[in-house]
């Protein structure tokens, strides 16, 4: 009897703990449009896998009435489970207990979900809904923020972490994400700023919403804060699951593969044709990408910030593979400062879980200008050279069409340890392209002749002598620079054969403590 009572008050303290802020500041957060933490965790990971731990701390606060405000779980639910059967640890922060606001205790409880996920080697995902420190905590709050950015930092590069913004993220709170490899807001609820719009307003004397400081659609376009958006939690939810299955468990495993259901050796002859004649004319280098991967299905990370290069994770022949890519569609596929650290810390992350990438080349050189120059496109175009070479990771380089000067470099060159580099017929690798060129080199006799006719003529007839001799696939494959020119309809083939015969690539770096790229 002593016994059933027992269970019976372990089965009533579950339910309670469950319950977390109570009945009614549940329904208050339902009526926000928003799930509770628990519900986020049900829809996040398979039925029935999650393992819920430290469900019976409290906080030990007895200061400003603290003492009164005791909740079992003490705002965040931690534990377990699985997305479609692999492991992986999470966070959810629960916002109907003392709105979410983080303690000492629900730091721990936070580090000790990143410490087994370090431990057993299986991403950490953060569902982030918090007012922020906990100010009646004081220095304890502060201490416990640091507690979990530390472990951010240690965990980076060893399993990965996924932080996905359901409410308010601000102040301190911000940086937890910020060093997690990827982010996901939703449009409605989600913010993430360091100071709100009252304090801006009170030191710069500006006047700003909440939505246009830190809402979603700023960090997806302006800043590049956040790598996903999504229209309410449901999809959020769902585009996580999505992520995990590209990604693998921690840097010590192979990329996911599962069975492929689309022909190794089907050949597209629209890519014949797909791109223009003339090397000034746009097309979609996404018209490409979804032609070449496994059934179209690419999950692009950030594509709403830097527009003019394109990342993401599709599969070649079933495994995973990271695709960068410069957009011919947008600013003419220039490098400029954000496109370049987009690029960059992305290549950074499949290199550290052994993602194989591949680079499809269009880009006509670096963006120029005093905007540019004073943002600092030296340093960040030394990040995406920097990342490239120093990634291990097989790398397949296609030349789709311009390949010039800078830019040529670091996009994954030969130079920069790319394994196989191959070029469609149409390809120019050159410094510049041919009318940059020749208005260089043949400025004074261009100068000379006075006849508009002769001229023009004569300006075509030397484009075409350094196009031929200077700018064609072919000079550059002589020299080693390109193992083969490739016929485009072939290039899916081409692609996973490649990566084929590169599996069982081993590579390492000098040995040193860690290396200093250009930040």
């Amino acid at each position: 009897m002593e016994n059933q009572k027992k269970i019976a008050a372990l089965v009533e303290k579950r339910e309670t703990a469950r319950l977390g802020g109570g009945e009614k500041a549940i329904e208050k957060h339902h009526a926000k449009g928003s799930y509770t933490a628990r519900e986020r965790i049900t829809k996040l990971l398979d039925p029935g896998s999650f393992e819920e731990i430290d469900m019976f701390v409290t906080h030990r606060c007895t200061d400003f009435g603290m003492e009164k405000k005791v909740f079992l779980g003490d705002g965040v639910a931690v534990g377990s489970g699985t997305i479609d059967g692999r492991l992986v640890f999470v966070f959810a922060q629960d916002a109907t207990v003392i709105g979410g606001s983080l303690s000492e205790t629900m730091a721990q409880k936070i580090c000790h979900v990143m410490d087994l996920g370090m431990k057993l080697g299986a991403p950490i995902i953060g569902l982030n809904d918090s007012g922020g420190a906990r100010i009646q905590e004081g220095a304890c709050a502060l201490a416990g923020y640091a507690e979990i950015f530390e472990r951010n930092i240690l965990a980076s590069g060893v399993v990965p972490q996924i932080s996905v913004i359901f409410g308010p993220c601000a102040g301190g709170a911000v940086y937890s994400p910020a060093l997690t490899d990827f982010i996901m807001m939703t449009e409605t609820n989600s913010y993430m700023f360091i100071t709100g719009p009252k304090v801006v307003k009170s030191v710069t004397n500006e006047d700003v919403t909440v939505e246009d400081l830190g809402g979603a659609r700023v960090h997806a376009t302006k800043s590049g804060v956040t790598h996903f958006t999504a229209a309410n939690e449901d999809e959020a939810i769902e585009q996580v699951r999505r992520l995990i299955s590209f990604i693998p468990q921690n840097n010590m495993e192979e990329v996911p593969a599962i069975e492929p259901t689309d022909a190794i050796d089907r050949v597209d002859d629209a890519l014949n044709d797909l791109v223009p004649a003339d090397p000034n004319k746009p097309y979609n280098m996404k018209d490409i990408i979804y032609t070449i991967i496994d059934n179209a299905d690419f999950m692009e990370v950030q594509p709403e910030f830097a527009k003019n290069i394109i990342c993401g994770f599709a599969r070649f022949n079933g495994k995973s593979t990271g695709i960068i890519a410069n957009q011919p569609n947008w600013l003419a596929g220039v490098l400029d400062c954000n496109a370049s650290r987009k690029a960059a810390r992305f290549i950074r992350f499949c290199d550290a879980f052994n993602i194989p990438i591949l680079t499809l080349v269009d880009v006509p050189g670096f963006l120029c200008g005093t905007g540019q120059e004073y943002a600092g496109i030296i340093d960040h175009g030394a990040k995406l050279m920097f990342a490239y070479g120093e990634a291990t990771v097989p790398k397949v380089t296609i030349t789709i069409r311009k390949s010039y000067g800078g830019a040529h470099i670091v996009m994954s060159c030969k130079q920069l340890r790319g394994d196989f580099n191959y070029a469609w017929p149409n390809a120019e690798i050159a410094v510049m392209g041919a009318s940059g060129a020749i208005g260089v080199l043949e400025a004074k006799n261009i100068k000379a002749i006075e006849d508009p006719e002769e001229r023009k003529k004569y300006i075509a007839e030397k484009e075409a002598e350094y196009k031929e001799k200077f700018a064609s696939p072919y000079q550059a494959a002589n020299r080693g620079y390109i193992d083969d020119v490739i016929e485009p309809r072939n290039t899916r083939f081409r692609i996973i054969r490649a990566f084929e015969v590169l599996k069982t690539k081993r590579l390492t770096n000098p040995g040193k403590k860690h290396s200093n790229i250009p930040l």
